[in-house]
């Protein structure tokens, strides 16, 4: 049985499940959570995998994960330095096997709105852009989102602006991992501890396989420990607040 844990733990270990030996994985701004999910994968089960950050480093020597993950940091030990333009070029050739991208707000339909909700000249509520996700989301072969809340103000029906939309595969937040299907979100997996009523509360569309979605495993003692060695200081979990 595993020890203790947070929401940022099973996120990561949900994330890091996804990297595959021999894959590029790349990982954009201010993102400490995929940045422990890349570490603890080539530390567990896929040491060969290829990490990539936004401020260019190539498998870089990650000795503790740090909050800006566009730090000359994670050029320390790199087989090579990209400059951002050729980090975006080798993403628009194709070059990128799976992604890690933030997101606002997205909808049934798997388009993600990171821009506002309501008139775009006075919004209800401005949201922090898309950054590169436009460009990256239709181009990396695999696209993971991830988001530290979960409600129905983020889970939305129908977004009313699309900011971003493309090779969306899964999604990762405290509750369960959604994965896209068909144009549409079907539940991955629901994680431990949460009702599926809770889940179906938070969530601002019908879930169409909520009652017969599998339960997300545990992190396990060893993926545990690894998160620890890599994140004393618990920077996987700065946008959780107070645990």
């Amino acid at each position: 049985m595993s020890a203790a844990y947070a929401p940022a733990d099973i996120m990561a270990c949900a994330m890091a499940r996804q990297i595959r030996n021999h894959e590029i994985t790349f990982v954009g701004v201010n993102s400490p959570l995929p940045l422990a999910a890349v570490e603890l994968a080539r530390r567990h089960h896929a040491p060969l995998a290829n990490f990539v950050s936004v401020g260019g480093g190539v498998n870089p020597k990650v000795e503790r994960i740090i909050a800006a993950t566009s730090s000359a940091e994670l050029g320390r030990g790199s087989a090579s330095i990209f400059d951002n333009q050729e980090v975006y070029g080798l993403n628009g050739r194709g070059g990128i096997d799976l992604t890690f991208l933030g997101m606002a707000q997205v909808d049934a339909s798997g388009r993600v709105n990171s821009s506002y909700v309501g008139d775009r000249d006075q919004p209800k509520v401005r949201f922090p852009g898309g950054g590169g996700a436009p460009a990256i989301l239709p181009k990396a072969k695999r696209a993971i989102l991830w988001r530290a809340g979960h409600s129905k103000n983020i889970f939305v029906d129908k977004v009313e602006f699309v900011t971003s939309q493309g090779n969306l595969e899964r999604i990762v937040t405290p509750l369960c991992v959604f994965r896209f299907e068909n144009g549409a979100l079907r539940l991955d997996s629901i994680h431990p501890n949460v009702t599926r009523e809770e889940l179906a509360d938070k969530t601002g569309f019908t879930i169409p396989n909520l009652a017969d979605a599998p339960v997300t495993p545990a992190p396990t003692d060893e993926e545990l420990a690894i998160l620890r060695a890599i994140d004393p200081d618990n920077v996987r979990r700065i946008e959780f607040g107070p645990q």
